[in-house]
């Protein structure tokens, strides 16, 4: 999270503004420790700095009656709508809104609002001028460049952009994206079903939001949360990192089960320990290509509905592909070295290592695909410990079936 424009308006001294950077940085959970011993007034401050969603994060860390004491202080147009925001999911733009300040009534003249937008701009960043009838409900926008050539006494419904494009504030992120992708808005406006003003959202804290959120997609992979900082005390990475460490190793333990379920072939053919590893490896990174796309597919909202089975299907056919033809330069090199170890079941073994690479490879294509697709029909984040259950799957199918055809051929 990086500092919002606001920074360069409401920072009252460098203090103030290398704090909030420094809780831009921290998780929310640090963060609500840095904030704890600091006044109430100095910590709204800092918070009107950050992502909103950050804001949103870090209030929830604190307890019932320090968070209440913190609204109590912050201007009642910031702290409702802190309160408002909270009520949405994370991964929505109502977790992103800032409260409209710049709201007008058509009849207005433009000497009013040029008057009225002078003394707001003293403590807020102001791009446009929002029109709104008696319920609320937007019906335009007025940019400054209109109100700065208007004529002055010109009322603003004869000057303002009308039906202005708006977001909903329960729309997830992903969706957002698209529908501003070719606007480039500096700020958008939030409106509820009925139309109504709820909000405001920068475009850059919606950018800003979706590269955190694809920066934190490797490290949940692997098991690293989003919590995690680079700023983050190392006794709580451990206890982040540990638990899926040893889920780690116990999907490990299941492989060398498979291992040794052969270990009487393997004992006989020490050889098939040499390509273990080349299997593993090939049918691994087949499977975290898969992953790759899907997860891509997903983050941009490209995998729609029932297109699920099509997507496992490609990448079963890609694993087909690929694996036969990584299998053929595989058998060859099993061929080549079993000759040279004058195996008497050289070209057999070269079969086998060819069809146990292309089998594993359409396994860890499906499994690529199919994990995240499973684990956000759970509700988990897709990208939740994906590569561990990914290796766990393509270790024990590549292993299982180059030592089962051995066993089964050869023995």
């Amino acid at each position: 999270m990086t500092i919002t424009p606001e920074a360069f308006v409401l920072a009252s001294n460098d203090e103030l503004s290398s704090l909030a950077l420094a809780v831009a940085q921290m998780s929310p959970e640090d963060a609500a420790s840095a904030l704890e011993q600091e006044p109430d007034t100095k910590v709204v401050e800092v918070l009107r700095l950050v992502n909103p969603s950050h804001v949103q994060d870090i209030l929830l860390e604190f307890d019932d009656e320090r968070r209440t004491s913190v609204l109590s202080a912050a201007p009642s147009e910031i702290a409702e709508q802190w309160s408002l925001n909270r009520r949405f999911e994370e991964g929505t733009v109502g977790r992103l809104m800032e409260p409209p300040i710049a709201v007008f009534r058509p009849e207005i003249t433009v000497a009013e609002a040029v008057e009225k937008i002078r003394q707001l701009s003293a403590n807020a960043l102001i791009t446009y001028g929002y029109i709104v009838d008696g319920a609320r409900r937007l019906i335009g926008i007025i940019t400054m460049r209109d109100l700065l050539l208007g004529e002055r006494d010109r009322q603003l419904d004869e000057l303002m952009l009308r039906s202005p494009f708006s977001l909903t504030p329960e729309l997830e992120l992903s969706d957002a994206l698209r529908l501003v992708l070719n606007r480039h808005f500096p700020v958008y406006p939030v409106c509820d079903g009925d139309g109504r003003l709820v909000g405001l959202v920068r475009g850059r804290a919606l950018f800003e939001e979706q590269a955190f959120e694809i920066s934190a997609q490797p490290g949940s992979m692997v098991g690293v949360e989003k919590e995690e900082r680079l700023a983050t005390q190392w006794s709580r990475s451990l206890r982040f990192r540990h638990p899926w460490l040893q889920l780690n190793l116990l999907t490990a333990f299941i492989a060398a089960a498979v291992v040794g379920a052969f270990q009487g072939t393997v004992d006989k053919f020490v050889i098939l320990a040499m390509f273990l590893p080349v299997l593993a490896g090939q049918s691994g990174n087949t499977g975290c290509q898969a992953l790759a796309v899907t997860l891509r597919g997903i983050t941009l909202g490209e995998l729609e509905a029932g297109r699920e089975r099509l997507l496992v299907l490609k990448e079963a056919l890609l694993g087909l592909l690929n694996g036969a033809l990584v299998g053929i330069s595989a058998a060859v090199g099993m061929y080549v070295v079993a000759r040279a170890q004058h195996n008497d079941h050289a070209l057999i073994l070269a079969g086998i290592v060819l069809l146990a690479m292309t089998g594993s490879c359409v396994v860890s294509g499906i499994a690529g695909a199919m994990i995240p697709m499973t684990l956000r029909k759970l509700g988990a984040d897709p990208a939740t410990a994906s590569s561990i259950f990914l290796t766990t799957a393509t270790d024990v199918v590549s292993m299982g079936l180059l030592l089962g055809l051995a066993t089964w051929v050869l023995l």
